[in-house]
């Protein structure tokens, strides 16, 4: 018989979203009991366009055996992304829909209004125009989070890879999606399979405020996991001060410990939710 595993983690506060290939079947299920938050499928840039059919029916049909997952759609100005929307609008295993290339918030609607009520919308960023129009992307009702498409989006504009390069369009996706009062965004992948470059790339992530990250392989969520959760001495921290000050703010004695505490309470409750336990 088979079995659905319930993701542990929410949307909202989910650190690894995991990309796997449409055009492998067989690769679905690894990725499902892996250790990503999230999975996403991807019918776009991983499947040339002579095999989205076939794809787009192993997705459909995957989703519609008791599992669930997210789904890369084409973008909106493409003849597949119809197609896309018109396949996943019933399936009952869809998570959401991540959008490749969004440019407006027209297109998040757009893509909303094809899919059933609520479905929600990952807004992939991937070039100049996009992040331009990422105040009114993260604004419009069916947004649900941004993402960084940074491969593409270095492509678009010829900037590097370099942190220094790079922190512009994560600072404006971070500081956007805080003003929108959505979830903070989610970053770009790292190639490779170098374990400590890809966590120094995961911690360059929390830095720049953007609590997510895209994986190109299972090996990458466990680490990206960890980079982007409290660390032992973190929740140790967090539990000494809300002892010291107490749950209810009744210890506070000056100004400063009233944004120590706040922070303190961040902690502790991510350290919760991703099982970290003080050292």
């Amino acid at each position: 018989m088979e079995t659905t595993i319930a993701p542990r983690i929410a949307a909202e506060q989910a650190r690894s979203w995991l990309l796997v290939p449409a055009g492998k079947p067989e690769n679905f299920e690894a990725a499902h009991t892996s250790a990503a938050d999230a999975v996403i499928l991807d019918l776009e840039d991983a499947v040339t366009p002579d095999r989205k059919p076939q794809a787009r029916a192993d997705v459909v049909a995957w989703l519609s055996e008791r599992r669930r997952a997210w789904v890369r759609i084409n973008d909106a100005t493409t003849p597949y992304w119809a197609d896309d929307l018109d396949a996943l609008s019933d399936v009952p295993g869809l998570e959401g829909v991540m959008l490749a290339k969004t440019e407006s918030g027209m297109q998040v609607d757009a893509t909303a209004d094809r899919l059933r009520g609520g479905t929600k919308v990952l807004a992939l960023i991937e070039s100049a125009v996009g992040l331009e129009a990422a105040p009114e992307i993260a604004r419009t009702e069916a947004t649900f989070r941004l993402a960084f498409g940074s491969g593409d989006f270095r492509r678009d504009t010829g900037m590097d890879d370099s942190p220094l390069a790079m922190a512009y369009p994560r600072s404006r996706l971070s500081v956007t999606s805080r003003a929108a009062r959505i979830a903070a965004p989610i970053d770009g992948p790292t190639l490779g399979t170098d374990v400590d470059a890809l966590t120094r790339a995961a911690a360059l992530t929390l830095s720049m405020g953007m609590t997510g990250k895209l994986c190109m392989t299972i090996a990458q969520t466990a680490p990206v996991n960890d980079a982007l959760s409290p660390s032992p001495a973190e929740a140790e921290w967090a539990r000494d001060v809300i002892a010291d000050l107490g749950e209810d703010g009744s210890g506070i004695r000056d100004g400063s410990d009233a944004p120590k505490l706040a922070k303190a309470k961040k902690i502790n409750a991510l350290a919760r939710l991703f099982d970290v336990a003080p050292r």
